[in-house]
C-alpha cells in the first residue's frame, strides 16, 4: 500500500508540473488541437499534483488515511466516465483517452486493494 500511493504520488506531482508548465504538450503528442484556454488545463493539473501529496502523506499509513485514497479512487472512476460521456457526445476525441491510462486506470486495481483492506480492517471507521 506504502508503495503504491508514493509511485501514485510522484507520478501525480510530475505530471501535474507537466501540465501546469507545459499546458499544450499533451495535445501535441496525441495530435490534438491545443485548447483555446490552456488556464482550464493548467488548473487540472494543478489539481492532480495536490491529489500527489495527499497520497504521499497517506502513504505513512494507509489504512489512517483511506479517505484521501477513496476519493482519489473515485476522480478515478468518474474522470473516465466523464470522458465517455463527452465522447459519446462527440464533444472530445478518442485521442484524449491515452491520458486516462497512466491517469486513472493502471490505478484502479491497487486503489482499490487498498480499500478492500480498509474495509475488512476498520470498516471505514474514521
Amino acid at each position: 500500500m506504502k508503495l503504491t500511493l508514493r509511485l501514485a504520488a510522484i507520478y501525480n506531482i510530475l505530471w501535474g508540473f507537466w501540465v501546469v508548465t507545459f499546458p499544450n504538450h499533451f495535445f501535441e503528442l496525441v495530435g490534438m488541437e491545443p485548447l483555446n484556454h490552456p488556464m482550464v488545463w493548467q488548473g487540472m493539473g494543478m489539481v492532480i499534483g495536490v491529489y500527489g501529496l495527499g497520497y504521499w502523506w497517506a502513504s505513512f499509513n494507509p489504512i489512517k488515511h483511506w479517505p484521501i485514497v477513496a476519493v482519489g479512487f473515485l476522480g478515478k472512476i468518474f474522470g473516465p466516465l466523464g470522458f465517455l460521456f463527452n465522447y459519446i457526445k462527440g464533444d472530445v476525441p478518442l485521442e484524449f483517452i491515452y491520458t486516462l491510462i497512466t491517469n486513472d486506470f493502471i490505478w484502479w486495481i491497487p486503489f482499490a486493494i487498498i480499500l478492500i483492506k480498509v474495509h475488512w480492517q476498520v470498516r471505514w471507521k474514521l
